[in-house]
């Protein structure tokens, strides 16, 4: 197997990590897009939501990532107890995330589910795959709000599609690639063609955003039920 060598670098992200809810045990908190979940090895990757949040709360960990261009929401672990309580709840599949975003086309179907594994391929690094043969089991679930048309900036007009996105699973890319696999990929989506329609090419930010986290509280017990509307 070859090696995988990473030679992406992080531009400067300007924006702050907000922190929307916090107490002893954990925080919650909304990711800009445009930086790290996790610092990267070279240290030119440094910053990161990570490396921002140790620094005023330390011994804080993350329970999950996002995609380095995804917004929203996400749940930092104030000490490894909580953080393994957390994980299990991932684990588990007993933690729901639901994602707003913006599809390329107009999807004819109000909803739907994608049902198609994906697999890591070194040769393709970093992209993933759909495969039938070595890929791990993968479902969402999508369901149109909304249907238009943007003004791309060479005048032409490209029809986009609001949707709201329940993964059922948790591989990597995993919304992403199902998206394209639709036919309908996210917009500013660099690795899954986001980007190559007509007037798409200086998309800011790729349109996928973490916009509800729902899972229970490892210490109180309580129902969290985290909404964070979508920037765009």
């Amino acid at each position: 197997m070859s090696e995988i060598i990473d030679t992406f670098i992080a531009p400067p992200c300007q924006e702050e990590v907000t922190i929307l809810w916090q107490d002893e045990h954990l925080l919650l908190i909304n990711k800009p897009a445009g930086l790290l979940s996790l610092s990267g090895k070279n240290p030119q990757n440094l910053d990161s939501v990570h490396h921002r949040l140790v620094n005023l709360f330390p011994g804080c960990t993350l329970v999950h990532r996002l995609d380095f261009g995804t917004s929203g929401l996400m749940v930092v672990a104030r000490n490894k107890a909580i953080n393994a309580a957390l994980c299990r709840q991932f684990s588990q599949r007993t933690v729901n995330k639901v994602y707003t975003a913006l599809l390329c086309g107009h999807l004819p179907n109000d909803d739907g589910v994608i049902d198609a594994p994906i697999a890591k391929d070194p040769a393709l690094f970093p992209l993933m795959s759909i495969c039938a043969v070595h890929g791990k089991p993968a479902r969402s679930r999508y369901r149109v709000v909304d249907r238009f048309f943007q003004e791309g900036e060479d005048g032409t007009l490209q029809p986009l599609t609001r949707v709201v996105l329940t993964p059922e699973t948790g591989r990597t890319h995993q919304l992403r690639i199902h998206c394209q696999h639709l036919g309908h990929p996210i917009l500013g989506c660099d690795l899954y063609g986001g980007l190559r329609l007509p007037g798409t090419a200086r998309t800011p930010r790729m349109m996928l955003h973490a916009s509800e986290l729902h899972f229970v509280h490892p210490v109180s017990a309580e129902p969290i039920n985290a909404c964070h509307a979508s920037p765009f």
